[in-house]
């Protein structure tokens, strides 16, 4: 293997001629391919997996339950079940719940919300436990994972329509004030998944109650999707002059974050809430929907495009491994004057003429598809770089002889265009005309666009180009009445404001918005895999700690695991959360969500999402964190393997390699901080974004410093 330190690896001090390529650059080289050395490293101690990912809200249905349980937690799926069948024995003789009709089903489930209504707390777990076996499917009288699954569906509708989330709603209100329990759990030197039983069964049978009625199928009956929007309805607007429920999950976050609650199992509770603002709000379709409603309703044109369909037909794409020539060819000199230097061709593809003269010579482009090889080849990145280069080898000023071989359409990668439509502000329209008549004819005249009077004719054609990809944003027409009522508020009158389930929600969070955003990023930092452990940092492993600590290797690993995938979980339901927050509030109203990204770019949520991103993103997402056999239903069903260290590190790597149809939550969680990131930026991009000390840390975080 050729050595990249070599002379002759890689070294551009001379050209094919033989010529010398400049005095004191011979070291540039070396760097080069020390940075590209660095990064295959980098990325090649992890091979690079097939992945066919699909972006959307969540995860598939089977996936999304079984996130919602630990591996500490399988050794209670026993117990639920033994807790239904002893109260089943009581009142029904002689048949299982699946043998039963509908309407003794109804009465059975009656009974057992009576029997949640007594004093003693290890009666109401039970009965609590028997109503989380039900919505869990029963799986002790099913066969197969599809059968779970679907039963699990039924039995969460008929809990529904017999008034059980109501029920555990007043029980969840009675563990919160607790005062007992958050007590005794602030006394204990280590808390552990013992001293959050009551409250993860009444979460569990919320969270399977808002995921499987949230789940919209075709096969729904017209009863089911009645009580799904019934539902939706509860869950969005406040009923019997009680807050919201996304409400009432939030002062658990901040409870937890403040230390008065410790025992909170806080991933159950990102979980639930995350699946409620996502049910009541609607998701990415839902407001995409929303958004085309409204700017009909303002009366502006119909959007372009929908973003979130142009991101799943965008091909994966990874950073180029030529960044450091990119810095460089900014401080050399001209191709004119080096212009047998291979590093100072490479420059010309940071120059948007020298690709306009690369497609002008392109003796293939044609407004055909391109081909199925074509494609392939556009894949293979390294491919296409070298057939790029090769191809600007050649001085672009001088056409190539007649006498020479057509180039090979198979190395070529060809542009293909911006996959957005490009857009156009009107302050982008009057800064272009205003920097232009200041060059040409000495003056300007303020906000008019229409005047073109002594200017030249190429300036006349850009703001047409301009003009024709003119876009007006919802912020811009809500920006501009609210600058009207500031102006004119007796003759105008009071501004009517819908009810929308997303207005409720903010009215709700405005009071105490600034806690929320620090409670969330405060979780994120503890769950964060580059972050150090701190004394002063919050405990967020509490539901997922045994009584007993592992005393063998294949039980830590065991916990290991399911620790890293403990917080893989809570991070997903972080960012997925602040993603739809920042999408619907902006939507909503533009200051809504200025008012949220300052209170997390205060906080130090950029910062907090790069440090997260300091990390192998590519080994992050490629390891497999979570062992298939203990996932629910599929332990529910199955008799449990024996599991040994050796199989567990097969496991570990068998993801490798492997194509995924279905949404990882890795690739979830970057994907909505990247997104995330975007849009706080993009709102704060006037103003400077100090890195400073966190508000909710003692010490400032890594990327920080």
């Amino acid at each position: 293997m050729e050595d990249p330190a070599a002379p002759g690896a890689g070294s551009a001090s001379t050209n094919g001629n033989g010529n010398g390529g400049g005095k004191g650059k011979q070291t540039a080289p070396k760097g080069r391919e020390a940075f590209r050395s660095q990064r295959r490293e980098s990325e090649g101690s992890v091979d690079c997996p097939t992945l066919e990912f699909e972006y959307g809200d969540a995860d598939g249905h089977a996936a999304e339950l079984s996130e919602l349980y630990s591996y500490t937690e399988n050794l209670e799926f026993t117990t639920n079940r033994r807790c239904f069948e002893e109260d089943f024995k009581t009142q029904v003789q002689g048949k299982e719940w699946l043998e039963l009709e509908e309407d003794a089903q109804k009465a059975y489930v009656m009974g057992l919300l009576d029997r949640l209504e007594v004093v003693s707390r290890e009666r109401r777990l039970k009965v609590a436990r028997a109503v989380l076996y039900l919505a869990q499917g029963t799986f002790g009288e099913c066969d197969s994972e599809v059968d779970v699954l679907h039963w699990s569906r039924y039995n969460c509708f008929l809990l529904y329509q017999m008034g059980t989330f109501s029920a555990f709603l007043e029980l969840l209100h009675m563990e919160i004030d607790n005062s007992q329990a958050c007590s005794s759990a602030l006394r204990k030197p280590a808390i552990s998944i013992a001293d959050s039983t009551e409250l993860r069964v009444l979460l569990s049978v919320m969270y399977l109650l808002v995921e499987n009625i949230r789940l919209e199928r075709e096969t729904d009956s017209c009863r089911w999707r009645t009580a799904r929007e019934t539902f939706r309805t509860e869950l969005s607007f406040s009923m019997h002059n009680e807050e919201p429920f996304a409400l009432l999950l939030f002062s658990m976050v901040t409870k937890f974050c403040s230390g008065l609650a410790p025992h909170f199992p806080i991933k159950k509770v990102l979980l639930l809430l995350w699946k409620v603002v996502m049910f009541t709000l609607g998701g990415f379709e839902h407001l995409q929907v929303l958004k085309v409603q409204k700017r009909a309703e303002l009366g502006l044109p119909p959007l372009a495009e929908d973003s979130i369909q142009v991101v799943k037909s965008m091909r994966a794409a990874s950073p180029p491994s030529y960044t450091l020539d990119l810095g460089e060819s900014q401080l050399a000199p001209p191709p004119s004057k080096l212009r047998g230097r291979r590093g100072s061709r490479r420059q010309l593809l940071t120059k948007q003429d020298s690709l306009d003269i690369y497609n002008e010579r392109d003796l293939f482009k044609t407004e055909e598809p391109a081909t199925e090889e074509e494609e392939e080849s556009a894949g293979d990145g390294e491919r296409t770089l070298d057939g790029e280069l090769d191809l600007l080898e050649q001085d672009p000023l001088v056409p190539p002889p007649p006498s020479q071989a057509p180039l090979s359409a198979e190395r070529v990668a060809f542009p293909k265009g911006l996959p957005w439509a490009p857009k156009v502000r009107q302050k982008d329209i009057e800064h272009f005309l205003e920097m232009s008549r200041n060059k040409f004819i000495g003056f300007t005249l303020g906000q008019d666009t229409d005047t073109l009077v002594g200017l030249p004719r190429p300036i006349h054609e850009s703001v047409k180009t301009l003009k024709q990809h003119k876009y007006i944003s919802i912020a811009d027409i809500q920006i501009k009445n609210e600058e009207d009522l500031e102006k004119c508020p007796m003759s105008l009158g009071e501004e009517v404001v819908p009810e929308t389930p997303c207005e409720i929600l903010y009215q709700g969070m405005l009071y105490s918005l600034p806690q929320y955003m620090i409670a969330l990023l405060k979780i994120l930092l503890a769950a964060a895999p580059t972050s150090k452990a701190k004394t002063d940092s919050i405990n967020i492993l509490a539901d997922v700690l045994p009584e007993e600590m592992p005393i063998t290797v294949l039980q830590s690993m065991k916990l290991g695991i399911d620790v890293n995938r403990h917080k893989e979980i809570i991070v997903k339901s972080i960012s997925a959360l602040l993603l739809l927050l920042l999408k619907h509030f902006k939507l909503n109203h533009i200051y809504q969500f200025e008012y949220v990204s300052q209170h997390l770019v205060f906080a130090n949520c950029i910062p907090l999402i790069l440090k997260f991103f300091n990390q192998n993103i590519l080994s992050y997402i490629t390891a497999k964190n979570s062992i298939s056999v203990l996932d629910y239903p599929c332990c529910t069903i199955q008799d449990l393997p024996e599991l040994t260290t050796e199989s567990l590190v097969l496991k570990k790597l068998r993801k490798q390699g492997i194509k995924s149809n279905f949404l990882s939550g890795d690739h979830l969680l970057c994907l909505g901080f990247q997104k995330g990131n975007q849009k706080m930026n993009r709102s704060w991009r006037q103003q400077p974004v100090l890195l400073e000390e966190p508000l909710f840390l003692h010490q400032p975080s890594e990327a920080a410093q």
